[in-house]
């Protein structure tokens, strides 16, 4: 047994908590019940868990317990953790943020939710998303506004801003997120947190889609973990990932490619052609490469072979628009061959960035153009405008950065490297090869390791 001295119940990460109550230093009760009087404390303004579920909770963490073995596999055993509002949980609402499903009854976990329990996490509540899950600022008509803990005169990011914000208070030790925008990776970097968007279609969406629904997975969507630590990232993902059925196939994914940063080739893409990015992030993302560079590894910041960033960005944009606008009244849809063409396009970008992972291991970026913004609630996004250098810039050309990765499915790491001089988190993300999500996650944890990332 580990001395309970060693261990801080308020600050321990979602793996060492599990350690601790597999080897009994503490309970899966007073893990739970630390964590709420944690939400209870310091969730006040910020307002990131919107949707509390501590008696629930409690009675899980109980079970947990009386369950527990010395040998216990289940590797979240007693963590307890929140996930995003639009995540499907028995019993509590999934809204996303919209006033006319507030009531419509959630009857089953989602299959994401439903791993995370198997592995014995104990699920507190739900945290805040904007309407529709469309926005970089985390805001609705149900649950109000979620603000940044760094300054609470800005976003916290979105759509899962509510769970960056509870991990950066330090509320909880893991949350599950989801993005088809940046909505995992841009708020972990306002927030200063690390989040993974996997590779497309290794963690199933069931019991993430809109309200109402049950159909195909969402193309272009991913769920994925966001922690305060990469160690965290990689136990909720190997939890997370997998088919929904294994009986005919499993997943088998590549271990990292290299196992330090001296052996790693570096790409660095620090401008797109379609969004402005503020000298703040620029400067960052090469302070970075520097390092890397002195360490020995190989950085780059062109290759042979890129894909046209501008032209992959009025592909994406043209995917994303033709799935968030699904069933919207007024809204005129492609036909099928229209959409097919999409698809065409789409595997042809993906295949170039292959052709780009055969001579770089991880491209970096940043997830986002500017650091966290001032908040704005001018409901047209084209009359929105983003400071960039001091300049107003196009708001929503911003999805071109993230877009990055989400257009051709790639896996993107999304780690803290720094802060403005005003204190608010910079973040990068790290790209993979399709299927090299322990790649971008390794990497990550080097950087953590080297002591690389804020």
């Amino acid at each position: 047994m580990s001395e309970r001295g060693a261990f801080d119940i308020n600050t321990a990460t979602a793996a060492a908590t599990a350690r601790a109550v597999r080897d009994g230093t503490i309970s899966a009760r007073e893990a739970c019940d630390a964590a709420i009087a944690r939400i209870e404390k310091r969730d006040g303004e910020i307002n990131a868990v919107v949707v509390r579920d501590f008696d629930r909770a409690r009675a899980a963490a109980k079970r947990v317990d009386a369950t527990r073995t010395k040998d216990d596999r289940r590797p979240l055993l007693g963590v307890p953790m929140t996930v995003k509002e639009s995540n499907d949980v028995a019993g509590l609402p999934s809204t996303w943020g919209m006033p006319v499903f507030k009531d419509l009854p959630v009857e089953e976990d989602g299959i994401a939710v439903a791993r995370l329990k198997n592995a014995g996490a104990v699920i507190l509540g739900k945290t805040n998303a904007p309407v529709a899950l469309a926005d970089w600022q985390t805001v609705n008509p149900i649950y109000g506004r979620t603000v940044n803990p760094y300054d609470h005169a800005r976003s916290p990011g979105g759509s899962s801003g509510g769970a960056a914000a509870a991990l950066a208070a330090g509320m909880i030790p893991l949350e599950l997120g989801s993005d088809i925008g940046g909505s995992i990776r841009v708020p972990a970097h306002m927030c200063g947190v690390f989040g993974h968007k996997p590779t497309y279609g290794l963690v199933p969406l069931k019991g993430h889609g809109f309200p109402g629904t049950d159909g195909i997975d969402v193309p272009l969507a991913a769920l994925g973990p966001m922690a305060r630590n990469v160690e965290d990232l990689n136990l909720a993902f190997d939890v997370l990932a997998g088919p929904v059925a294994g009986v005919a196939y499993k997943l088998d994914l590549p271990p990292p490619r290299l196992q330090t940063l001296s052996a790693y080739r570096v790409l660095v893409l620090d401008a797109h052609p379609s969004a402005a990015t503020d000298t703040t992030m620029r400067n960052a993302l090469h302070a970075l490469a520097g390092k890397l560079d002195r360490a020995g590894a190989r950085v780059e910041y062109e290759t042979s072979g890129l894909p046209d960033l501008a032209a992959a960005h009025r592909g994406y944009t043209k995917m994303l628009s033709t799935i968030v606008t699904r069933g919207t009244p007024g809204v005129t849809p492609i036909d099928a061959h229209a959409w097919m063409e999409l698809l065409d396009e789409q595997m042809r970008v993906a295949r170039q960035w292959q052709t780009v992972f055969s001579n770089v291991d991880v491209v970096l970026t940043p997830p986002f153009g500017t650091t966290a913004f001032p908040h704005d609630d001018n409901p047209n996004w084209s009359a929105r405008t983003l400071k960039v250098d001091g300049k107003d810039t196009p708001y929503g050309v911003q999805v071109a950065w993230p877009g990055v990765a989400t257009y051709p499915g790639l896996p993107a790491t999304a780690a803290p490297i720094g802060k403005t001089a005003e204190g608010l988190p910079i973040g990068i993300q790290i790209i993979g090869a399709m299927f090299d999500d322990r790649t971008t996650l390794a990497f990550a944890a080097l950087l953590e390791q080297d002591g690389l990332t804020a």
